[in-house]
């Protein structure tokens, strides 16, 4: 199997979601790499299956343009994302690769084939470059979750990696734990550093958290109603004022602070736990700057529950950041290896189940659990989201999406206390029986509830969507 970094699972960008815009982002460009520039005269894009269906509400058609316009995800400002596309609406043009202009129209020239799917993966979409001399060249990638791309007919990288712990099951990582008498984190470290040097590891693993916390904190302070015209108001903000109680703070670490002197009730950590991950969600929605973790429609879960240990677990240390992050990212990369991460192949529980399960075993593993406890947790965090269903009002990743981050933060928490008490020797489900339990739901789950907003509550709630 591919060998996976934490940092593949860990990806900061723009919401609102990784495999219809994260992955098609990701997929111009890489078109743009693949053909000859100077000779380009026109482009087209064509959109299949879910990216078609849900593409609009999810900013798939934003998310190509600003590939093709030369913009990353990670450096552009997010204040310049409409702007951007806009310019390129008024004008009828775009900067091909940030080097030069040609005819672009969004509306001709982004095609959403709703009817049709590709066979590989239901998030499909056909670049073609036509040449001024008339020639023309197409190529088809495949946007398969967590803002991972796939070209056809193409392998993907990281298979060349000869990692010294390679895990491809959770009996693997076991395994290695075992042998080697060492934490979950020790082992994926070890791993990473066929990748980077460990300082390296450290600082870009801090920056990940960095930008989970901003990502909070400036949910925290925004207030408005989200875009796309299910007229949802941001809920985080008003939340926090209340439960801050005018205390005042200058900054996110000053208002970390502050919190963490809170009167610590069960009530009101829980209160704080659901502000945290609707916060992050909300900016999402909105296109803020997020952490694919492993998916942007579930990333509150692992900031929210992270952020509940730094505030108000009595042991927490700084590097338990680090520590937590390492185990949640190989988590998220046994569910990606044995099942999937894609929404579109198999509902929510491939995102917000995954989610809750990295957070769980990263927790228990903070908190001093046993590595067989960390993969205890794991297991009932996902055992408890299998068969959840993917059914997006109006194609916008809003409702329920947002609300589910809260309850996916709440019961990774829950999984992990549960954890802690038991003993994983008397567990009758292990973690790879709950991978491969939750990929044969997947095969067995209706389309309709797959990302494509054509069933449950998508189907029974009436709105007036308009684009974002």
């Amino acid at each position: 199997m591919d060998r996976i970094s934490v940092f593949d699972i860990f990806k900061i960008g723009i919401g609102p979601s990784s495999s219809h815009t994260m992955g098609p982002w990701r997929a111009a460009q890489r078109f743009l790499q693949e053909i000859n520039l100077e000779q380009v005269a026109s482009v087209r894009v064509d959109l299949y299956g879910s990216l078609a269906k849900t593409g609009k509400g999810h900013g798939t058609d934003l998310a190509v343009q600003l590939g093709l316009n030369g913009d990353d995800p990670v450096t552009i400002p997010v204040e310049a994302v409409h702007p951007t596309i806009e310019r390129i609406k008024a004008s009828q043009c775009i900067r091909l690769g940030g080097q030069r202009d040609i005819p672009f129209c969004p509306d001709l020239d982004i095609v959403f084939l709703s009817n049709q799917s590709l066979p590989f993966h239901a998030n499909g979409l056909v670049f073609t470059a036509f040449y001024q001399n008339g020639e023309g060249v197409s190529h088809t990638y495949y946007s398969v979750g967590g803002g991972f791309v796939v070209k056809e007919g193409a392998q993907d990288i990281g298979n060349n990696v000869v990692l010294p712990f390679p895990i491809d099951q959770a009996a693997d990582l076991k395994r290695w734990c075992t042998q080697q008498k060492s934490s979950i984190s020790d082992i994926v470290l070890r791993n990473e550093l066929s990748w980077r040097k460990q300082e390296q590891v450290r600082d870009d693993l801090m920056n990940i958290w960095t930008n989970m916390k901003h990502c909070i904190y400036k949910g925290c302070h925004t207030d408005g109603i989200l875009p796309g015209g299910l007229e949802v108001a941001r809920r985080a903000a008003p939340l926090n004022r209340k439960l801050m109680a005018n205390k005042p703070y200058r900054d996110v670490d000053d208002w970390i602070r502050q919190i963490s002197r809170g009167t610590n009730s069960f009530q009101e950590i829980l209160k704080w736990v659901s502000c945290f991950a609707l916060a992050v969600n909300e900016e999402n929605a909105a296109f803020g700057r997020v952490v694919t973790a492993p998916t942007n429609g579930a990333a509150g879960v692992i900031p929210a529950v992270l952020m509940y240990h730094v505030c108000f677990s009595d042991g927490f240390r700084e590097e338990d950041i680090v520590k937590f992050l390492l185990t949640a990212g190989e988590m998220g990369s046994l569910f990606k290896k044995g099942a999937t991460i894609s929404a579109a192949m198999g509902g929510c529980q491939a995102e917000i189940g995954v989610s809750s399960a990295m957070a769980a075993a990263a927790l228990t593993e903070c908190l001093g659990g046993t590595y067989d406890q960390a993969m205890m947790a794991a297991e009932i965090a996902m055992e408890h989201h299998l068969g959840m269903t993917c059914d997006p009002i109006g194609g916008l990743v809003q409702i329920p999406c947002i609300e589910r981050n809260t309850m996916g933060a709440i019961k990774a928490i829950t999984a992990t206390q549960i954890a802690l008490e038991s003993d994983p020797a008397k567990a009758k489900v292990s973690l790879d029986a709950v991978i491969k339990t939750m990929k044969e739901t997947a095969y067995d789950m209706n389309t309709k509830y797959k990302e494509t907003a054509d069933g449950g509550l998508a189907l029974n709630i009436s709105v007036n969507i308009v684009e974002c």
